[in-house]
């Protein structure tokens, strides 16, 4: 519904040509921006709302505890069934450090969730088939867990911002809600108090990723990563670190992309660089951590994502 006012808006009031590059940027900032703020505010909402039901305890004992690495596999399996963006799975992420769950598991989540998701799997299904799609999966999951192992080992909770240093004694620190009313308060007033600060960030992210999305051509894009010989993993990687846009742009890109010749672990490395990791994201990420940790997370998530990339252009006559 909002689409139709933002066009009267841009269209009839401002006299924009609806097929202008200038048009198309002011639709995809105001768009987008509602979209993650309302997500954001709601999902935060949502998930402190269910926190009064389900005690961070309880969460602990499901992810924390178990043999090394099976945390991060819970956490990155989860993530697959949660259909958020990189944007919108912060707040779950929030959530477990409040809870006391360990920095590498809950970057295994945080890492897997935009990667893959229920639309972006129907899309791929879609345009590749079950055999890339499967193959896709399997590695998204992969990125989180060895990511979120790599990242849990290096000792990174000294980078958080003092509210989310996590302690074994978080998980008791919290205050018991009973009551519906009571329980809607908490998670509204928890949105609104997160919201509240990042506003004016998340607009600006957004308004980097708009000028990107509208201004830098597919096709300017697509001649860097086929001119980029044994490096165009790592070159399509890095082009897709500062792209931002939904599932539902991000596959129609690959698939012309494939269908150009461009190898297909370079171009899956492409989309999982855009779903897992954004401007717009690292802006909101600053609310819990310190610039060294979301750039040394950057790294570890684009690091692997370039393997994975090498690994899928290896195997593609198995797949294609």
């Amino acid at each position: 519904m909002y689409e139709v006012i933002i066009d009267k808006f841009l269209n009839g009031l401002l006299g924009l040509d609806p097929v202008s590059r200038l048009y198309e940027t002011l639709n995809f900032f105001i768009y987008d921006s509602i979209k993650i703020l309302f997500l954001l505010f709601f999902m935060i909402a949502f998930i402190g709302f269910f926190r009064t039901f389900v005690s961070q305890q309880k969460v602990r004992k499901w992810l924390v505890g178990k043999k090394k690495g099976v945390g991060n596999v819970l956490a990155s399996i989860f993530g697959t069934v949660t259909p958020f963006c990189s944007c919108s799975s912060i707040p779950l992420f929030l959530s477990f450090l409040k809870a006391g769950i360990p920095l590498g598991i809950t970057f295994s989540f945080l890492i897997t969730s935009p990667l893959v998701n229920e639309y972006l799997v129907v899309l791929m299904l879609g345009f590749f088939g079950w055999k890339i799609t499967l193959a896709y999966i399997a590695s998204g999951i992969l990125v989180g867990v060895v990511s979120g192992l790599i990242l849990g080992k290096m000792k990174l909770e000294k980078h958080l911002v003092k509210e989310f240093v996590i302690s074994k004694n978080n998980s008791q620190e919290e205050k018991s809600v009973v009551g519906f009313k009571n329980r809607l308060y908490f998670g509204l007033d928890e949105a609104w108090s997160i919201v509240r600060k990042l506003w004016a960030w998340i607009l600006f992210g957004v308004g980097i990723g708009a000028v990107i999305h509208n201004y830098v051509p597919s096709e300017l894009i697509q001649s860097w990563i086929g001119a980029g010989g044994i490096f165009t993993v790592p070159l399509a990687t890095i082009l897709g670190v500062p792209l931002y846009g939904g599932c539902a742009a991000i596959v129609p890109i690959a698939v012309v992309l494939f269908q150009k010749g461009i190898p297909l672990g370079t171009v899956l490395a492409f989309m999982m660089a855009i779903s897992a990791l954004s401007f717009p994201e690292a802006v909101i990420l600053r609310r819990a951590m310190k610039l060294k940790l979301i750039a040394i997370f950057f790294g570890v998530v684009t690091v692997a994502i370039i393997l994975i990339g090498y690994l899928f252009n290896v195997l593609q006559m198995f797949l294609v």
